[in-house]
């Protein structure tokens, strides 16, 4: 198979890109190594700004599409201690440039707003390789080939087309968040909702932290931060949900109920989100024609 764009990845990144050649009559297909839309949950809040995010949506021509998304309420913050108290709370009068909204939904806005067939799903990169002339070849899991004129890598941290351009790998930075929803939050866990509030809530000390956001539904999803070892997690994903949830919750013994409640209660098992970055500085590579 030929085609003259290839973007690798359907996330945000290359959803957005393909969109905007879409726009100006480029043809492009995307490859996403995931079987289907929905085959796993797309995270938590975005918040879009002014001067990034929202110029690149005008640009695909979705701003009013992007505005129907945006979680009223959803840019207040609020931080607190431990026992729960209160030390910032600033609310969302709905004048601020970092509109909030759901990263699932801004997805499939993307997805609906492309061609049919323009994804190919279930198409994991096996291997990249140059051909000369800026043709390079794109090998799939599933024996499939593709040959393209421009090779664009929008898939992640782990990316097999960054190969092509440089031999840096992510390296672990110390901390991992373990992600938990609590669902129907007013009506099941009324304590915990207000704690959090309509926007995000933000509970951190050095080393341990907890991250909510009200999500549409009254969902409230959070990101338990610990820095630890990554041998420290191993216990968490192995399907014994009740010893996991322990072993997180042991870390903030003392901390206020309704915080606490975000990760013993969670209605998911917890899942581990290991942070991961790219060298800090002196980070180049050399121009590759395609």
């Amino acid at each position: 198979m030929n085609s003259p764009v290839t973007i690798i990845g359907a996330g945000l990144g290359g959803l957005t890109l393909a969109r905007v050649l879409h726009v100006h009559g480029i043809p492009v297909t995307v490859h996403e190594a995931e079987a289907s839309p929905t085959a796993r949950t797309q995270g938590g809040m975005l918040d879009i700004h002014d001067e990034t995010g929202r110029p690149a949506l005008e640009a695909a021509g979705l701003g009013e599409q992007f505005r129907a998304l945006v979680l009223a309420g959803g840019e207040a913050t609020r931080v607190v201690a431990p026992d729960g108290t209160v030390l910032f709370d600033e609310p969302d009068d709905g004048s601020g440039g970092r509109p909030e909204v759901q990263r699932g939904e801004l997805r499939r806005m993307l997805l609906d707003s492309l061609p049919d067939g323009t994804v190919r799903w279930g198409h994991k990169v096996t291997g990249v390789r140059a051909l000369g002339g800026g043709r390079h070849e794109v090998t799939f899991a599933d024996g499939d080939t593709a040959v393209t004129m421009l090779l664009i890598g929008a898939d992640g941290a782990w990316s097999r087309v960054r190969a092509l351009l440089s031999g840096a790998r992510p390296e672990y930075v110390g901390t991992s968040f373990v992600e938990t929803y609590l669902y129907d939050g007013d009506t099941r866990h009324p304590a915990t909702a207000r704690a959090v509030g309509s926007g995000a809530l933000f509970a951190l000390t050095p080393g341990t932290g907890i991250v909510a956001h009200r999500e549409r539904g009254g969902t409230l999803h959070s990101y338990v931060a610990l820095t630890r070892p990554q041998e420290w997690f191993a216990p968490i994903g192995t399907g014994d949900t009740a010893t996991a949830t322990a072993l997180v919750a042991a870390e903030f013994d003392g901390w206020a109920p309704e915080l606490t409640a975000l990760i013993t209660d969670s209605d998911t098992a917890p899942v581990v989100r290991p942070i991961t970055t790219l060298p800090a500085s002196g980070y180049r590579w050399d121009r590759v024609p395609g």
